[in-house]
């Protein structure tokens, strides 16, 4: 019995303990063939990462929607509920909820630093993460290395990018979930938990900025695409379940909460529906004198080669997707920025400013394989001719066009102050105001939060200006309307809407100024009310 057991153990013990030979080998080149990818991935993050950071808290200038996402992630982290007002359903609260996680270990460090310019930084996290996504995304969907890396450089260093990545908007958290969707739609591996996976990052995208529906469809496109055909049914219905189960618990959190329809003494979800589906629209997007165009000059301002050559990219692989098989393997990102774009040239609809943010990584990967299906094309025509000289004239001449382009935008991005106004206003309602906290001050959510930590008494005290004329919780409390403040801050933002809130627009009236920071359109007013003619409180 001794002499038969080592004869039967002995060998199996060090055989499945060691990898055979073959399988070190194949682990070294697999290891050795991602190098390339992770040293240039890492390459192009550190430079976005750099490019996004650096002066990011003094440009762009500080906006009313970026402080309303900061104070309601502050109210999270304070537990006074899902917003700093009455939550009336506008949007969903998972943006806001994910924004008091990332915003709450520095909150916790140093309180006072709770405040949009400085919180900004917490930003390239979610830029960070949403381009590495890309790179893999397009690595997954066959771009060749260095057409998944350009995709990469475009979506993080545009200017249009830089200067709308860097703020606090529910847009960019959604972007990443979006992406991680797609990433996982086009899993190489094809498990089934890679779909179901899929399903719900969209539809966590979708929680966190509502917009991201439109996006959906190609989601599941790319699924279809990267599945096997023998479990292709199956995972879908499965990614689809998992999307609209996590989705339906937004509207079954407004029913427990008796607040799913209009009623008397409180909000409801589909009066927030009703205000987002009703709201005025801005026109024609190619119409010169409409809203939406104005907004398309904005984007434009900044950057013609994303936008413009991203959009001719989708279009070219749309058009070339029966033959191409660049165009077939990107047709999910080519599908969202079609639905994208044709969401925006609705002449009815409200098409806001960060509304782009949405499109940029599509355009970026479509724009990147556009420009590989033509560089592949052209080089094999003319590889008789000497394909990698040709190949480096091309390159350069595409730099050529584009830095020039990019360097000026980048530029002030990298070294304008444009929050001085706003840094100085805060600084004198600390210093020059007695009592803050028995103060009442009308002001934009961009400062709302710079006030709370000064010592103004949060919603009574420091009063986001719409307030003051749209929630009753806050209009009870002003029993004399607007002689019932003592300090109008006009900033551009209260100076545009007030002629359609009546006591806004009769606080700055019957105010004087007592100290202006900036000059022109962007200069901000601190105007203390008047209670008489001659007399101020």
């Amino acid at each position: 019995m001794t002499s038969t057991l080592p004869a039967v153990t002995a060998p199996k013990v060090p055989a499945q303990r060691q990898p055979a030979p073959e399988a070190r080998s194949t682990d070294r080149t697999t290891s050795k063939s991602k190098r390339p990818d992770l040293l240039l991935c890492g390459a192009l993050l550190l430079a976005i990462l750099v490019v996004q950071g650096w002066n990011i808290a003094d440009y762009p200038t500080l906006s009313d929607d970026e402080g309303t996402y900061l104070a309601q992630a502050w109210a999270v982290q304070e537990g006074k509920g899902l917003a700093h007002y009455t939550y009336w359903y506008d949007h969903p609260p998972l943006g806001w909820i994910q924004l008091a996680l990332l915003t709450w270990i520095p909150k916790l460090l140093s309180p006072d630093s709770m405040t949009v310019g400085s919180m900004r930084v917490m930003m390239l996290l979610i830029s960070g993460i949403s381009a590495v996504l890309v790179y893999v995304l397009g690595r997954r969907l066959s771009l060749p290395r260095w057409a998944a890396g350009l995709g990469m450089a475009l979506f993080g260093l545009s200017p249009l990018s830089v200067v709308l990545q860097r703020e606090i908007f529910l847009d960019n958290l959604a972007v990443m979930w979006t992406l991680l969707a797609f990433t996982l739609a086009a899993s190489p591996s094809r498990h089934l938990w890679h779909h179901f996976g899929a399903g719900i990052a969209a539809a966590t995208a979708v929680l966190t900025k509502e917009t991201m529906l439109f996006v959906l469809p190609a989601v599941f496109v790319t699924m279809w695409r990267h599945s096997h055909r023998e479990t292709r049914k199956f995972a879908l219905t499965g990614a689809i379940t998992a999307c609209a189960l996590i989705g339906l618990s937004y509207p079954l959190f407004a029913l427990l909460k008796g607040e799913l329809l209009p009623g008397s003494g409180h909000v409801s979800l589909w009066d927030g529906i009703k205000y987002q589906m009703t709201r005025p629209g801005s026109g024609f997007i190619l119409d010169a004198g409409s809203g939406s165009h104005g907004v398309l000059t904005s984007w434009l301002y900044y950057d013609r080669v994303l936008p413009l050559g991203g959009l001719a990219g989708a279009l070219l692989l749309l058009a070339t997707w029966r033959w191409s098989v660049t165009a077939r393997a990107l047709a999910g990102p080519s599908l969202a920025v079609g639905i994208l774009a044709l969401v925006a040239m609705r002449p009815s609809g409200y098409l806001p400013a960060m509304y782009i943010i949405q499109a940029l990584p599509f355009l970026a990967l479509v724009l990147a394989g556009g420009t590989a299906s033509i560089a592949h094309a052209v080089l094999n025509r003319l590889r008789r001719l000497g394909r990698y000289g040709i190949a480096v004239v091309l390159a350069v001449a595409a730099c050529g066009y584009v830095v020039p382009r990019w360097y000026d935008g980048d530029r002030t991005a990298l070294t304008a102050d444009a929050n001085a106004p706003y840094r100085a206003a805060a600084k004198w309602l600390a210093t020059e105001v007695a009592e803050p906290e028995k103060t009442r001050v009308l002001v934009d959510d961009a400062l709302w939060l710079d006030l709370v930590h000064s010592g103004y008494r949060p919603g009574l005290g420091a009063i986001w200006f719409y307030k003051a004329d749209l929630d009753p919780a806050v209009t009870k409390t002003m029993p004399r309307g607007w002689r019932d403040l003592d300090y109008v801050v006009a900033s551009p933002t209260v100076r545009r809407d007030a002629v359609d809130l009546p006591n806004v627009r009769a606080a700055v009236q019957h105010s004087t100024p007592v100290a202006v920071f900036g000059t022109g359109a962007d200069r901000i007013e601190i105007r203390q009310v008047q209670t008489a003619p001659g007399g101020v409180r």
